[in-house]
């Protein structure tokens, strides 16, 4: 299966271009698909621009509040009425997933009590997502570098709960830079959790910039594996370029090009 590639726009799109301009280049180079972070003033003109381009919404933030998240249930209420806006706005537009987060740890709840936490609060909109024909992503994120205290800091950790929520569209957001940071060991680890993988983020480590040979990840390695599961989602690109954007996501597109 060739992968599907996405672009990330809100760390890419240089201030000065317009969207209609950005996604022109974007789907002249190949990419498939776009994704954002919110459901802020712009959202209109992103669906508009990406249709125009023929290009996917992949994946949009599917609740508020990073830190602050599903392991604590006095927040199920707001995320479950929040998701299910996302859910209902991801299905209108074609948008495969949305994203949810564990949160930051809270003191005196122990790992089981919150994964426990997680996976009644998404258990609350399983068959919605069900309905709707929409995933729900958990993202997992490192808490060494850049999110400290985040608790789906592994992936046996964002796996403990997805598994237990046994929902065809409850997975795991799979951020490659995130987790080659918390575990390594990349290739085994997705080849053996793919059927929960719901959509893949990439960028370069060191420094979270360009995959190329100043940083220690193998993509096309790693893109290689991800084909060869028959994954057909979304492997969205998430780096910060340190030049030229267009240039940048030339040769990352290039790189990743697999299947």
């Amino acid at each position: 299966m060739r992968i599907k590639q996405s672009v990330c726009y809100p760390i890419m799109k240089p201030a000065d271009v317009s969207f209609d301009q950005f996604f022109q280049a974007v789907a002249q180079i190949g990419y498939a698909a776009v994704e954002m972070w919110g459901r802020g003033p712009e959202f209109d003109e992103v669906i508009r621009a990406a249709k125009k381009h023929k290009l996917v919404v992949a994946s949009m933030v599917g609740h508020d509040s990073l830190p602050d998240g599903l392991n604590k249930r006095c927040n199920h209420d707001r995320i479950e009425a929040e998701l299910r806006t996302s859910i209902d706005i991801a299905a209108q537009h074609g948008i495969p997933g949305v994203i949810c987060f564990s949160g930051n740890r809270q003191p005196f709840m122990t790992e089981v009590e919150a994964i426990e936490a997680c996976v009644d609060g998404l258990k609350r909109v399983a068959p919605y997502a069900e309905t709707k024909g929409v995933n729900v992503n958990l993202e997992l994120l490192n808490s060494k570098v850049d999110h400290p205290g985040y608790q789906c800091d592994h992936t046996a950790w964002g796996m403990a709960v997805v598994e237990r929520v046994n929902s065809p569209r409850v997975k795991l957001l799979f951020d490659i830079y995130h987790m080659a940071i918390m575990e390594g060991d990349l290739i085994r680890t997705i080849r053996a959790n793919i059927r929960w993988i719901g959509h893949f983020h990439t960028a370069g480590n060191p420094g979270r910039n360009d995959m190329d040979d100043t940083q220690e990840l193998n993509y096309a390695g790693i893109c290689k594996a991800i084909a060869s599961t028959g994954y057909d989602l979304y492997v969205g690109h998430e780096f910060k370029p340190k030049g030229d954007v267009i240039e940048a996501l030339k040769a990352t597109f290039k790189l990743c090009d697999h299947g």
